[in-house]
């Protein structure tokens, strides 16, 4: 009648910690038993399994938001696209990246060297999962019947001073109109290590011959081409939903992660789906690290879990969030203060879906 399941990743939060997370995926009810509280179920047994686990939160990709929101996730982080116009929008690029140096490989000839890249780069951004042995392999699918006319995936590395810094996969959709050529580039996956090599890596994306269009997915909300480009309307970017948290242990959850400034606050919090969340918890932290217990204080901030979940990661504002009308607070100063430390340095990313 129905399925839900769960991968284990550690996912990493603001601070730099690798939090233990269960990526929910494959989650569905049959036509013939809709509405007969089936989700329900499946998402009740899942939440105390997870609990049972050890994992303090539950993440997930939701193909309808809209049946989320119920059991406790929020949107905590959103992806950006764009379709870039290459053939009128210039790059430019940061000072040394002349001297990175590219080469075509075959990308699972390559494998392990574009995987340390990667996982040099998770702890330096919320939202990214650090992947289970295995899960390095899923970015060389590349099967015909969804490529809808591109190239098979291609690779490029760069180098600089002999050792790999980043990697781009891509695929590359000739076309032809009446002008001329109208090729399109579609970067699968991508990474660098530092400023340069990032810039190098985009131009080379930016002048593959014969294409007038860059189709950017998926990608951080603040890419840093956008900071590079002569022509930003050009660029048409949009924005979307990505990953959705879920706080299943309220303490352990809020105790993992820093904050960018010092917060000393009493949530109330709401959470009827998981009841043991619920209740008044004192956060007390910083830059350092933090810590979050029950008490019987006042509460200066009144919330569901949801609103925690959505502003976990550092990318929704809990400012924004109480003039949504969705966090009430009760001791004046109080929300500017949580907010401030509950803000990122930089934009939480999910780099792959699961």
């Amino acid at each position: 009648m129905g399925t839900a399941g769960a991968f284990t990743f550690r996912l990493t939060v603001p601070g730099g910690a690798s939090v233990p997370a269960a990526g929910v995926t494959m989650v569905g009810v049959a036509a013939t038993h809709r509405r007969r509280g089936v989700l329900t179920s499946m998402m009740r047994r899942q939440l105390d399994d997870v609990r049972s686990w050890g994992e303090p939160l539950a993440v997930l990709t939701a193909s309808e938001p809209a049946i989320y929101g119920r059991f406790g996730y929020a949107a905590a982080t959103y992806s950006l696209s764009a379709e870039i116009d290459t053939s009128r929008v210039r790059l430019s690029v940061p000072a040394g990246a002349d001297d990175v140096r590219l080469r075509y490989a075959a990308p699972a000839d390559v494998l392990d060297v574009c995987e340390d890249v990667y996982a040099r780069l998770v702890p330096l951004r919320p939202g990214m999962l650090a992947r289970q042995p295995g899960w390095e392999r899923v970015g060389l699918l590349d099967p015909e019947s969804e490529r809808d006319g591109a190239s098979p995936l291609q690779c490029v590395v760069a180098e600089r001073d002999g050792e790999v810094a980043g990697y781009a996969r891509f695929q590359v959709k000739l076309g032809w109109g009446e002008t001329g050529h109208n090729g399109t580039v579609i970067p699968d996956d991508f990474a660098a290590l530092d400023p340069a090599t990032e810039g190098a890596l985009w131009r080379f994306l930016f002048g593959i011959d014969l294409t007038t269009t860059l189709t950017v997915r998926g990608r951080p909300v603040d890419d840093v081409w956008q900071y590079q480009v002569s022509d930003i309307r050009r660029c048409r970017r949009r924005s979307r939903d990505s990953l959705y948290v879920r706080l299943v242990d309220v303490g352990a959850a809020l105790e993992a992660r820093t904050y960018q400034g010092p917060v000393d606050v009493v949530f109330e919090v709401e959470d009827e789906f998981c009841p043991w969340n619920a209740g008044r918890w004192r956060l007390s932290g910083d830059a350092k690290g933090a810590t979050c217990s029950r008490t019987s204080d006042a509460a200066d901030l009144a919330l569901s879990v949801r609103e925690l979940g959505a502003a976990y990661l550092g990318g929704v504002s809990l400012r924004a969030l109480g003039a949504a009308g969705r966090v009430r607070e009760l001791r004046a100063g109080a929300l500017a203060e949580a907010a401030v430390g509950f803000g990122g340095a930089v934009a939480p990313w999910l780099p792959h879906g699961f």
